[in-house]
């Protein structure tokens, strides 16, 4: 009998979602494991103290989502999550990135800011981490959450000052990808690119909170269906050429070259500079944050991923005209 993955998650995680949906696309046998019940296991296996944790039929332990997915679908590559025009394969690599760092950066201010949304997530969370103990405990716990995120908000750059810029981030993700969603039902098509396993979990686990909810169900009602297609993504037609996307393609990837790629650029270069903090000056105005490594680290793979496409047919026009070339050479 085969022995099953492990994978250690949770629902509030949008790194854990997006993993186990791509065990799900491929149809691989897995136990969706939460670490407050096998804490013993998580701690001995886990490099880091981090989510998700996947234990492997033959017992090698991967975490960081990316890459985890990555070596995984080198293993297991039908149904493929690449398209197979080289073009839109780095297209689809560029939108996940940016859904994995832009979109978190949007989840963690939406989750984190207001009041409401605070007091909801600490709690779920505590729960979370101990889902049989008392009201007291559970509740003292969520005020520890509470306290250590809220102070961490900084390190994503969200302020008092950027709350505004970041909210306008947030508005023009909806007033893009829902035009684009009414015509399909994935990123690239009939079915799910890389792209949609990096993005759409950013956002249905903005779902989960109260003030990203209500603004994804008034106003992208076709991003949210979306968002929850790819807990359970299937086949249900071919990638689209770039000809069929390009018209609200073309929005999301020249949001990708303003904002995305500037400021993790900038990021990289306070980091090389040593610098404690940084400033780029993004349309709307100057955001500011301290630099983050692995956000870095994540620009270097990416980069690299455009150095072994560059010579597709199309793709430096579509990164030119879209602002993001002069980010990736």
């Amino acid at each position: 009998m085969t022995v099953p993955y492990r994978l250690f998650g949770s629902e509030m995680s949008p790194y854990s979602v997006k993993v186990r949906a791509w065990f799900r696309y491929k149809a691989l046998p897995h136990l969706w494991l939460q670490r407050a019940w096998h804490s013993d296991e998580f701690k001995a296996r886990a490099r880091l103290p981090l989510i998700p944790l996947v234990i492997t039929p033959d017992d090698r332990a991967l975490q960081d989502s990316t890459p985890l997915i990555e070596t995984l679908e080198a293993e297991h590559p039908e149904p493929s999550i690449h398209p197979e025009d080289p073009a839109l394969r780095f297209l689809s690599a560029l939108i996940e990135e940016y859904g994995d760092e832009w979109g978190n950066k949007l989840l963690f201010h939406n989750r984190w800011h207001a009041e409401v949304d605070r007091r909801g997530a600490a709690l779920g969370l505590a729960r979370a981490f101990d889902p049989d103990g008392a009201p007291e405990a559970v509740g003292a716990a969520a005020e520890k959450i509470y306290e250590r995120m809220v102070g961490r908000l900084h390190f994503t750059g969200s302020s008092p000052q950027t709350a505004p810029l970041i909210a306008r981030y947030f508005d023009d993700l909806l007033a893009i990808l829902e035009p684009h969603l009414a015509a399909r039902k994935y990123l690239f098509g009939g079915r799910p690119a890389f792209a949609d396993f990096g993005l759409a979990p950013q956002v249905y686990t903005m779902s989960q909170d109260p003030t990203s909810a209500s603004a994804l169900r008034v106003r992208a009602p076709n991003m949210l269906a979306w968002s929850f297609r790819m807990l359970e993504p299937r086949i249900d037609g071919p990638f689209e050429s770039w000809d069929s996307l390009s018209e609200t393609l073309t929005p999301l990837l020249a949001n990708a070259g303003a904002f995305f790629l500037p400021w993790s650029r900038a990021n990289s270069d306070a980091l090389e500079a040593g610098a404690d903090s940084f400033s780029v000056d993004l349309p709307g105005g100057a955001y500011v944050q301290g630099p983050q490594k692995y956000h870095a680290r994540s620009l270097v793979a990416l980069r690299q991923k455009y150095a072994a496409a560059k010579d597709a047919p199309g793709l430096d026009a579509i990164l030119a005209e879209t602002g993001c070339l002069p980010w990736l050479e």
